[in-house]
């Protein structure tokens, strides 16, 4: 989908769970956000499946006639509503998240009215269908619930009552803002790649339901196989001719994706933040990797030669879950050790991704649990081990040796995402505090965050693969922006990222299309959300001085909810440090 669906995905995925013995203000104000869950879930179903409203489970993305018209008269509605009720309400708190859903709302309508002003829509369906189906599949839902599935199933195909086939239904939507000038088409490395993975997606919907053990999706699965496939043969006739060769964004949606996703530095300001971020970095890593070299008798001992030389140290096959099990063991001993952050009494779980998901998502990620009426389910860190979107004789070795599984299961699994998810379903937050106030900054700074305040306590080469992360993570901060605004192309960026932070080739690619056609703007976020959580700090130390215990900071700043850089500091600061804000 297009940036805007991806950024909807993102925010509507997290939800904390509706507790019966929440306080007064917490029912109160998510009174008042349950009616835009309510909006929400009538145009995309998908998300409100996400968050665990099974009651959606069955329905399909609205993309009948109209849908722009609709959909924003809707959201103005509403949010002349939310700005009544922020005028009559009395309770601070109440006050505090109604003006979350309205900041929220107003963003929304901007971005919806620049993306149709200055955008051809094109919506990448195979995708977004294994997504879809994928949420109801998952292995974590009861056998009720996923039987579901098959409704979804029928309803993308068009052979329910009276639905439409969804790739005809995408058609129409592109097709009838052909006649309209100026609108900046979709990137065509997108479209290529979009249609290479279809097959892929056709084959991991059907690997889902037969893993499922469901009867009676396989006719609809071989209709929706051809209606992907005609779709394919649409894009390459009618929509290949009207896509960009470059991939850059008109510089307005580019600025709103950043804001949306919660960088609100400007552009050019955050590339030399970044850069200077990045040699400094590197400096260290020189030091480190010196040292490293000379333990293993290394031939040099310059970085990119070091870190090569521990990626031979390869784990493969049925090894590389033990590996991160280890690790993950490893890291909770540590975490315990320094009192670092507070752990839950349970396992966390880390998976290999499907080649479908693989497809989707090359990088490892975090798989969200249901929030919405969670019944003991959790996030999962899922691990991919090949770029399907890259060249299939390079091996993607970025997350296979002994050494990075240290900082991947710090970011992913603890103290990473892992206990952002735990923090909202067992302590709770208003639902307007885990939702809307959610942006891209706060969840990957902290994730950033977390593998810094675990480095010291690793092992040299984990340190040194440690920083390696944060390095990708500052050089995403100056090369996404570079990129969107025409100061560097798509080749230059990718051999960046191969000699100067030793990627492979495959997952040097798969960082270019995060940075050109995936979600523009949004890897800007680990940097930038990890720049204001490390100031954050030295704040509250500040304000503290020897009475600071980093247990207490960080579990505070986690009962938080995913809140924003600048609502959060005003919390940690005026709540927790007692300290203006």
């Amino acid at each position: 989908m297009r940036a805007q669906f991806l950024s909807a995905l993102l925010l509507l995925a997290m939800v904390a769970p509706v507790r019966a013995a929440a306080p007064d203000w917490i029912e109160k104000s998510n009174t008042y956000t349950q009616k835009v869950l309510e909006l929400d879930a009538r145009y995309q179903p998908e998300a409100a499946s996400h968050w665990g409203m099974d009651q959606f489970d069955g329905e399909s993305l609205d993309l009948k006639a109209g849908l722009y018209e609709r959909n924003l008269a809707d959201l103005e509605a509403l949010r002349a509503g939310m700005k009544a009720a922020f005028a009559s309400e009395q309770d601070g708190k109440v006050r505090q998240d109604l003006e979350i859903l309205i900041m929220s709302l107003d963003d929304r309508i901007e971005s919806a009215k620049l993306n149709h002003d200055l955008m051809l829509p094109y919506f990448n369906v195979g995708e977004f269908m294994f997504q879809g189906l994928q949420t109801v599949l998952d292995p974590r839902n009861k056998p009720e619930r996923q039987s579901r599935a098959i409704e979804r199933l029928k309803k993308y195909a068009g052979v329910a009552p009276g639905s439409e086939p969804l790739t005809e239904l995408a058609m129409a939507r592109t097709r009838e803002r052909f006649d309209t000038p100026d609108l900046t088409g979709p990137y065509i490395e997108e479209l290529k790649k979009a249609s290479a993975n279809t097959e892929t997606f056709i084959s991991g919907i059907a690997d889902m339901f037969r893993e499922a053990k469901l009867k009676g999706w396989q006719t609809a699965h071989q209709r929706l196989a051809r209606q992907l496939r005609e779709y394919d043969k649409w894009v390459a006739t009618e929509l290949m001719p009207r896509a960009r060769e470059d991939n850059r964004l008109p510089e307005p949606v580019y600025a709103d994706n950043l804001k949306q996703f919660g960088v609100t530095m400007q552009p050019r300001v955050l590339m030399r933040r970044a850069m200077q971020g990045f040699a400094e970095i590197r400096d260290e890593m020189q030091v480190i990797a010196k040292l490293v070299a000379r333990e293993q008798g290394f031939p040099s001992d310059n970085i990119h030669d070091v870190l090569r030389e521990l990626k031979k140290k390869q784990v493969l096959g049925d090894a590389i879950m033990p590996l991160y099990k280890s690790r993950l063991r490893e890291l909770e001993n540590i975490i315990r050790t320094h009192e670092l952050v507070t752990l839950p009494a349970r396992d966390s779980i880390i998976r290999l991704a499907t080649e479908a998901e693989s497809a989707a998502s090359p990088a490892a990620f975090m798989n969200p649990p249901r929030l919405i009426g969670n019944q003991g389910e959790y996030g999962e860190f899922v691990l991919p081990l090949r770029n399907p979107n890259a060249d299939p004789d390079e091996v993607m070795d970025d997350f296979i040796n002994e050494d990075v599984a240290w900082t991947l299961t710090a970011h992913e699994s603890r103290p990473g995402h892992e206990l952002q998810f735990s923090a909202m379903v067992e302590n709770g937050v208003s639902l307007a505090r885990a939702i809307y106030a959610f942006n891209s900054a706060n969840a990957e700074g902290w994730g950033l965050y977390a593998e810094a305040i675990v480095k010291e306590y690793l092992p040299l080469e984990g340190q040194l693969f440690t920083l390696n992360s944060r390095l990708i993570r500052a050089a995403r901060a100056f090369l996404d922006p570079m990129l969107n605004l025409g100061l560097m192309q798509p080749g230059e960026a990718k051999a960046f990222l191969m000699n100067e932070v030793t990627l492979s080739d495959p997952m040097a690619t798969q960082e270019v299309d995060r940075y050109t056609f995936k979600a523009p703007g949004q890897a800007t976020s680990y940097y930038f959300g990890y720049m204001n959580m490390r100031a954050l700090r030295l704040e509250v130390e500040i304000a503290l001085g020897p009475k600071f215990r980093q247990k207490e900071f960080h579990d505070f700043v986690l009962a938080q909810g995913l809140l924003p850089p600048a609502l959060l500091r005003k919390a940690v600061l005026a709540e927790y440090a007692g300290a203006p804000s």
